[in-house]
């Protein structure tokens, strides 16, 4: 399984010398199995990136899977490339929790006056699935999802191929949980020796009582996770629009300190738009 990020920011795309290393794109994944099997996962703006790359290696049947419906997990759609090829075949499949239909998580980012050209006039073709509760295969990779804490709901992922495991929860509130959203015990179960998590860490314990409630967590609930569910790698993610190369580096530091501290083998880093996992 080969994970590359091509977007980790949070909330709102940023720009600026503070942003270099780790970038200022939301959220896009490109996820391919052993067998170049690819899903897409979330459409934020660093998938304008993964398009043009796409169009040149001619890669024109593909999936794409979603957490939820927020603006910064849907709003470069209409700048991904392959959607104006005729040639090109896209499975989508969303959060059968959500109050949207699989077709308007994408569909609603085209709607006149937002943008000019309607859904229904691009040239790609499309098809349309709710994610199963209870796991689906995707090729070679078996998804199994879980219900994230956030606000509107949403759904995180694992993936498993040959014995490894990837799991991906973004947006996901561990200090709270919302309508639909599931224990911190129930999520420790879900990320069980996980190879890779991949966590939301938006906040500093200092920022996080003043944003209870909107949906995210911070770095060092983000680790408590990864120790009581014994993860092998911990990525920390959804970066703060307001979070500078500098401050994500302490950050990182902090945590490799608690691990240690703690006795733990874990590894953490914060993701890099443009860092390729393989597992």
């Amino acid at each position: 399984m080969k994970i590359k990020f091509w977007g980790a920011r949070g909330s709102i795309p940023v720009c600026g010398k503070k942003y270099l290393k780790y970038g200022g794109s939301t959220t896009c994944l490109e996820l391919r199995s052993q067998k170049n099997e690819l899903t897409v996962i979330d459409a934020g703006s660093g998938i304008r990136l993964l398009g043009k790359e796409l169009l040149k290696n001619s890669h024109n049947n593909f999936n794409m899977l979603f957490t939820h419906s927020h603006w910064d997990h849907v709003i470069g759609f209409p700048f991904f490339a392959p959607i104006y090829s005729k040639k090109t075949r896209i499975q989508i499949m969303g959060c059968s929790f959500s109050s949207d239909p699989v077709r308007e998580i994408i569909a609603k980012t085209m709607q006149p006056p937002g943008f000019p050209v309607k859904f229904e006039e691009i040239s790609a073709k499309f098809g349309f699935d709710s994610v199963c509760a209870s796991g689906f295969e995707m090729g070679h990779i078996k998804v199994v999802p879980v219900e994230l804490s956030h606000p509107n709901r949403g759904l995180g992922y694992k993936f498993i191929e040959n014995g490894r495991s990837f799991v991906f929860l973004t947006d996901n509130e561990l200090g709270f949980i919302h309508p639909g959203g599931r224990s911190l015990q129930d999520y420790v179960v879900f990320c069980k020796g996980a190879d890779l998590l991949v966590h939301d860490a938006d906040y500093t314990d200092h920022e996080y009582p003043r944003r209870k409630t909107w949906g995210h967590s911070t770095y060092r609930q983000a680790v408590d996770l990864a120790l009581a569910a014994g993860v092998s790698v911990l990525g920390l993610f959804h970066h703060n629009q307001e979070r500078s190369d500098f401050e994500l580096d302490a950050a990182v530091a902090e945590c490799s300190k608690i691990f240690k501290a703690k006795g733990s083998k874990t590894k953490c880093f914060a993701v890099r738009e443009g860092q390729v996992f393989n597992l």
